[in-house]
Formats: structure tokens, sequence, C-alpha cells
């Protein structure tokens, strides 16, 4: 398995710490407001990975975080005369809401900020004890120059960073790219106490306090968006190495940008949705389709002509996992057929040889389409139960790995509605074409679409 890392910007072999064990870390969410397809980009394509290491036979230990601490938090909080804690806890409620609708697992770990501080105040205080970080005033910096590697990820000189940051110069600081580790307490803020007075954490300390508390000095994977490459991802690593004296992360991944209709997303061009928001039309699992359909480090464009592509490639792939089940049950008895065996067999081979290669979700997806479509034209109801079982199984597995739903629950007609389908079944016997044409009419009027198949009849709610 090779995995694209940021830091080399070459793919390489993928070798965990421990033989089996996987410790990865992903960037979540700030708690502010409902998140919006950029960020369920990264969720979803990461959690893809974390199923697809499972699915391969590793433990995979998995934190992402939940940022419920910052300037955005408090505005907001002070603008509905809130508490930051009752802001944090009904918008990590909505998280979950969205990313069970997404089929996103959740983490082994969700840690909070807020609920870290002694760990954060542990790592601010090994800096300042190594000379990486200095106090002023209860405002606690990182001294970016005394770590000679820093711009290591982003593959940029220090001056080049320096002037694109854009960072004033404050009266305090020792130097304009310093960074605040600790912020002092100001009026109407949440505060925590310190060696340094009373104050906050800064953003980017809270993610190398809570990897290492949780998985360790140095871990495997370390993930997110691309835009978080810097300057968050590249002072998370200047905290980490300075107080551990050890690599932080040895494999860094990020996804690509995601743009709406072919500009980038943003509230002033009025092209800002949030997951609610498109959910509220699209199902969630077309959602999680659709990132899936490129590769992730590639850009890729959010629009509703797309969205119903994907809800089409999604409906085609779940109509041929009901047609095995529908199959299935009329099949006659039997082992799978050793042709169908082998073809199976190499299709699975190649959705892990896509799945290998940098996680190429594109090219896996393809190989379930072929798997569709070998299936529409070899499965039918000639074959034996262990054949369209087989399929069905095989079907079920490699779209379980991308999180994808496919096999809904089974929803069992009201007994009105049998007893019309049985009405409808006789008067055919009879027939009396006009009354079942009429059934049939209700039936669709109740949401239920009947099909009529050399094994019965087949129904289906829409």
């Amino acid at each position: 398995m090779k995995l694209y890392n940021t830091l080399t910007r070459k793919k390489e072999e993928f070798k965990p710490i421990e033989e089996n064990k996987v410790r990865m870390y992903s960037c979540g969410p700030t708690v502010y407001n409902y998140f919006h397809i950029g960020n369920a980009r990264p969720f979803i394509i990461f959690d893809t990975l974390r199923r697809y290491l499972e699915y391969r036979g590793y433990e995979v230990d998995f934190v992402q975080n939940f940022t419920d601490i910052d300037d955005k938090m408090i505005k907001r909080a002070n603008e509905e005369n809130i508490t930051v804690k009752e802001l944090a806890d009904r918008f990590i409620s909505e998280y979950f809401t969205d990313s069970k609708g997404l089929g996103i697992k959740e983490a082994t770990v969700h840690p909070k900020a807020t609920e870290n501080i002694d760990a954060i105040i542990d790592i601010i205080n090994k800096l300042i004890e190594k000379g990486y970080a200095y106090n002023v005033d209860g405002d606690v910096y990182f001294r970016v120059k005394k770590f000679k590697e820093y711009g290591k990820l982003s593959h940029q000189p220090l001056e080049n960073l320096e002037a694109g940051a854009r960072i004033e110069v404050g009266a305090a600081k020792e130097d304009p790219m310093d960074f605040a580790v600790w912020k002092a307490k100001k009026e109407g803020e949440p505060a925590w106490e310190s060696p340094w007075g009373e104050g906050r954490p800064g953003w980017h300390i809270e993610c190398s306090a809570m990897a290492n508390k949780y998985l360790g000095e140095t871990i495997d994977i370390h993930s997110g968006g691309q835009d978080l490459i810097f300057p968050h991802h590249e002072n998370e690593i200047a905290q980490s190495e300075a107080a551990n004296g050890a690599p932080f992360a040895n494999y860094w991944l990020h996804n690509g940008y995601i743009n709406v209709n072919n500009q980038k997303m943003s509230k002033s061009l009025n092209n800002f949705f949030t997951v609610r928001d498109v959910a509220a039309e699209f199902d969630y699992s077309v959602i999680r389709f659709f990132m899936l359909s490129a590769h992730y480090r590639n850009p890729i464009n959010f629009s509703h002509d797309l969205l119903l592509q994907a809800k089409a490639g999604l409906d085609r792939i779940s109509t041929c996992y009901e047609n095995l089940e529908f199959i299935s049950g009329s099949a006659a008895s039997g082992e799978c057929d050793a042709d169908v065996k082998a073809e199976l067999d190499a299709l699975k081979q190649r959705f892990i040889d896509a799945m290998d290669d940098d996680i190429n979700t594109a090219d896996a997806i393809s190989v379930v389409f072929d798997l569709v479509k070998y299936i529409n034209i070899s499965v039918t109801e000639s074959v034996s139960v262990g054949t369209v079982d087989a399929a069905k199984s095989l079907l079920k597995e490699l779209t379980d790995v991308l999180g994808i739903e496919i096999a809904k629950n089974r929803e069992f007609l009201d007994e009105d509605i049998e007893k019309l389908i049985e009405e409808r079944n006789e008067a055919r016997k009879a027939k009396n074409f006009a009354r079942a044409d009429e059934i049939r009419d209700m039936l669709k009027d109740s949401g239920i679409i009947l099909e009529d198949t050399r094994q019965g009849v087949k129904w289906k709610r829409v």
C-alpha cells in the first residue's frame, strides 16, 4: 500500500510503527456552526482510509478532535447570549447527526480542547523550558525561527512564509512569525488557570497536545484539508517536535480543495452550502458517493448536476444489489460457479489494487461499476444460489469499505397493502385487467411500485 506523503512530496510504501496497528490523527471541526461541504470532504476521505486500513487487517486508533474554544466561537456565543460550552455542545450534537448520515464512523476518541487543558499546559511548559516559547504578560508565543526545520511540510523557505502569512508585528512578540500557544484572558472570554495566569489555548497547540496524549509522541498518519498545511499543520510539527524531540507524524495526507460550480466556495458568492443544506435535497449517501468519485488529492467541483449524476450511479449499484436479493429467493441450490468466482476474485483484486494506490477511490468505484455490469449480465435467475450470494457478498463488501450504503433496511407493507397486492394477483388470474390496473395505480399513489417478474411480483417504495 502506498500513500502520498505531503512531507516528502512522493508516494511511499506505508509502514506503520507497529506491524498491525495504525495511529491516526485527523483534524476535526470548530463547532460553532453546521459543517459545510468543504469540511465534509476530509471527514469522508479519511474515514474511508480508516475503513480500508481496518479492511486490510490493521487495528486503527483514530483520533479526531473538536475545537470547542476559539475566537469564532466566542463571537457567536456572545451574539446569541449563551456560553461557549452551550454553543459547542449544540454543534457537536449536530456534527454527529450529519456525520452519521454520511456514514462516518465515530473516532476511537473525540477529544475536546477544553477537556485537555492540562495536556496543553504540559506541552507549553516543555516548550518554555527548552527555550522554544516565551511568556509576555500572560501571552505565550512559540519562537518559530528557533525551530530550524520550520517550513518542511509546506516546502517553503521561512522568508516566503513570513511574507505570505501577512502577520502583523505585535508589540509583545519577538518576531512577526511567532505565534500564540496561550492567550491571556480578555474581558468576557472563558479562561483557565495556568502558570502564566488565566487564559485559553491557541488553536495550533491543542492538536499537538491531544495527539501526544492519545496516540504518543510519534504517530503514523496525520490528515486534513489542503488549507491546513500552513500554518496549522506546520505549527503542529514545530510545537510537537520541539517539545518531544521526536518526529511528530510519519505520513501527512491532505485532500484537495472543493469548488462550487467551478468557483471557490464563499458566503460572498452565495455558493456556501452546509451538508445539512444539501442533505435536505439529496440523501447523505449521495454526498458521500460524490466525494469519493474523484481522487482525494485532486480538486473536485460541486454542482447540482454532478450530484444528480452521483445519485444515478448510486441508484444503479443499489438496484443491482436489490435484484440479487430478489433472485436469491428463487435461485436453485448449488455452490458458486467456478468461472463466476474467478471473475469476482479478479474484480476484488482490482479494487484492492486501486485502494492500495494512494486510496484511489475513483478507480475503486469504477471497479464497483464493472462488478455491477458483470452481475447484471452474468448473474441471472438461472444461476445457483451460491453464485448469487457470492456476487451479493462481494458487492456489499466493496461498498462497505467505501462506507456507501446500498442495502437499505427492508420495509414491510402494512396489512391493507398486502391485501391489495393479493387482490390484484387474483384479478389478473381472472383476466380482470381493469381492476388489476386500478390496484396498481392505487399502490403507486401510496408510493409502492410493482414489477411483475417470472418469479412473482416485486415491489419497492419510492
